[in-house]
């Protein structure tokens, strides 16, 4: 399997971001890609006044990327968006999987919310607007099973597990806007260390560079395989980054190591 992450940096006008976006897809899909990663709220990242108005999975959003998938014959995993949520003060951050038809093919809600308070430096708290989704996701992609995951969850192991033992998963996604105050220290290795006890690939898309109002996100998208090392990583701008992931290296290395197999609990 061929797999690129598309690193975006997202501001506050929808139009101008998805336009990016399917101009990245193409990219991926020129590059032979089978799958492509774009990262959380890759339609919007900007002041709250401006959010567009929330969806369903059979939206505008979901409109456009399943056009993407259908015309580049390419599965896409459209990073994530405002989904309508349960009330009126509260959405879903919610990741659409396309296939190459353009069908969706798996709808995953974030798990877990960032609620943050660290004075002088940041203040967000994600539960105020967003709920929290429910259930792991796997959805199989050409024949490989993927688990999906937004953003902070990467901070949750039990999830990652989760998705690898009881889902079965190969490789492991993440779209994020992983923000640059701690991804300069734990993205990588938060990123490296699943990949490494879950003994699978890892493929994650960040937003990267300055958002309003005052935001400012790290990037450095990349691809890990199950020993941990990491296979492609975009520089600090807009692009597309592809890898080949070796399935048969991940078989060899968990019959080499057979972690997954000898745990006790």
């Amino acid at each position: 399997m061929r797999v690129a992450v598309c690193q975006l940096n997202t501001r506050d006008n929808r139009a101008t971001n998805l336009v990016t976006a399917g101009e990245l897809l193409k990219k991926a899909a020129a590059a032979g890609a089978d799958l492509a990663v774009l990262p959380e709220y890759v339609d919007y990242l900007g002041p709250a006044a401006g959010v567009p108005k929330p969806e369903p999975v059979d939206g505008e959003f979901a409109a456009y990327f399943a056009t993407a998938a259908r015309t580049l014959g390419m599965w896409v995993l459209a990073g994530s968006f405002h989904e309508a949520g349960p009330d009126a003060e509260r959405t879903y951050n919610t990741s659409l999987v396309f296939d190459r038809d353009g069908e969706l093919a798996a709808t995953y809600r974030k798990i877990h919310l960032y609620d943050v308070e660290i004075p002088g430096r940041v203040s967000y708290q994600e539960s105020k607007t967003v709920a929290p989704g429910t259930e792991a996701v796997v959805v199989e992609i050409d024949g490989v099973r993927v688990g999906l995951s937004i953003c902070y969850d990467l901070r949750f192991p039990e999830l990652y597990r989760r998705l690898a033992v009881a889902g079965r998963a190969l490789v492991l996604v993440v779209p994020a806007a992983f923000m640059m105050h701690t991804g300069r220290d734990h993205w990588e290795v938060l990123l490296r260390a699943r990949a490494i006890e879950n003994q699978c690939y890892v493929v994650a898309a960040g937003q990267i560079g300055d958002h309003d109002p005052g935001r400012t996100c790290f990037g450095r998208s990349m691809v890990i395989d199950p020993w941990g090392t990491v296979l492609a990583q975009a520089p600090d701008t807009t692009g597309v980054v592809v890898a080949d992931l070796d399935l048969d290296r991940l078989a060899a290395i968990r019959q080499e190591l057979p972690s997954l197999a000898n745990r006790r609990l």
